[in-house]
């Protein structure tokens, strides 16, 4: 999803509890891997890898001027054969430290995963999860968004206005418009209702 279709998201989903969730949750997750210079881990589960998540992250970490926000893909088959950016396999969550934040992708929560998750929090590691809610993740979590079924989105349209609102927030407030932030301004002013006549 491009910047003008997250436009187009955002103003369809105005008044609704969405757009401050996931812009709570990108603060939340921007502030915990700027705060202590990087260090964000991104796991999902074996059959749901959050790898499109990742590549968003990725951009917005370079669009935003903000590279902490790249993250580490944590593959549950991940291979020492496979390219440098995808052999990183779920022992990395077991040697994570104090410092460095583990986002949690998961709609379903193997028992695996979540003594990985619990190890890792008690090792000092800020943990955070988007999900299905109401769950022992959630209750793990430092801060979570839940995402439950049959709620209005979907959990991948949710990465999207997270990864978004993440790079968005990345700049400060008196840096220069990029690119991209322009493009966004313009996508809302070209779809704005017509003003109304005097």
């Amino acid at each position: 999803m491009d910047a003008v279709r997250v436009a187009l998201l955002r103003e369809v989903l105005a008044g609704t509890e969405w757009l401050d969730a996931t812009r709570r949750f990108a603060g939340t997750l921007r502030g915990s891997v700027v705060a202590h210079g990087g260090g964000l881990l991104l796991v999902g589960t074996r059959e749901y890898e959050p790898w499109h998540l990742a590549a968003h992250l990725v951009d917005e970490a370079a669009w935003s001027g903000t590279p902490e926000l790249a993250p580490t893909l944590v593959r549950h088959d991940a291979r020492p054969s496979d390219p440098a950016h995808l052999a990183v396999g779920p022992g990395r969550i077991g040697a994570a430290q104090r410092g460095e934040t583990l986002l949690v992708v998961a709609p379903e929560e193997p028992a695996p995963l979540l003594e990985r998750v619990h190890d890792a929090r008690r090792s000092g590691v800020t943990v955070l999860a988007l999900g299905s809610g109401g769950s022992e993740l959630e209750a793990m979590a430092h801060e979570s968004l839940a995402v439950p079924e049959g709620a209005e989105l979907d959990l991948d349209t949710v990465q999207h206005l997270v990864s978004a609102a993440a790079g968005e927030n990345g700049a400060s407030p008196r840096a220069r418009r990029g690119f991209r932030d322009r493009l966004s301004r313009l996508a809302e002013t070209l779809t704005a209702p017509p003003a109304a006549p005097w």
